[in-house]
């Protein structure tokens, strides 16, 4: 195979790749703007939700390392607990509070972060089985996967990009569902600004 054809090969399954997860304006309110997209075989949507926010990478950085903290900006935890740290990857036990009547969740979340030339940060999330045991009455979410991204827009202005693609487990009412992708990129990101912002750009 010729490295012509093999470019244009990869040009093109990129392409379709992108086609495929095709992202739509929902809401833009108060500076937060929330995109969903459909997800292949899943009854359930994916989203993103972006914003700027007045605080440096690394201020933002430090909010999500602080599990105690993140757990309080981050919409639907209850709990959240560290488990392993090797190199640039972490793991987490998360359990969720939903609202009523979905019934509470746990998952194992791997967090592989990635700090490139440019001081943006990358933190890819994914579900991951094992290292907690079943706990009686926690439902466990095996299927999620999402992205955070910050990028400097400034000396201390950051654009957040929030994103997951989740599959809840058990029954959720359409409702629900359809509430959760709204509320979880809005409140997360109006909740992290309100805190980062109080920080003054220093970080905690």
């Amino acid at each position: 195979m010729s490295l012509r054809f093999a470019l244009c090969a990869l040009l093109a399954v990129s392409t379709c790749a992108s086609a495929a997860e095709s992202w739509h304006l929902v809401q833009d309110d108060d500076g937060i703007q929330v995109y969903l997209s459909d997800v292949p075989g899943s009854r359930y949507q994916q989203f993103r939700g972006v914003a700027l926010i007045k605080a440096s990478v690394p201020t933002l950085s430090d909010l999500q390392e602080n599990l105690r903290v993140a757990c309080k900006w981050l919409y639907g935890c209850a709990d959240m607990r560290l488990l392993k740290v090797d190199g640039d990857s972490t793991w987490v036990y998360l359990t969720t509070a939903l609202p009523w009547p979905a019934s509470t969740r746990d998952m194992v979340i791997q967090v592989q972060s990635e700090r490139r030339d440019d001081g943006s940060l990358v933190r890819r999330l994914k579900a991951v089985p094992g290292m907690v045991k079943h706990v009686p009455g926690q439902i466990r979410v095996r299927q999620l996967k999402g992205l955070w991204t910050f990028v400097p827009k400034g000396e201390q202005l950051t654009e957040v990009t929030y994103e997951l693609q989740a599959d809840p487990a058990g029954d959720i009412p359409s409702w629900l569902a359809n509430q959760f992708v709204l509320d979880a990129p809005v409140i997360s990101l109006r909740t992290l600004r309100a805190v980062a912002e109080r920080q003054g750009g220093a970080a905690p």
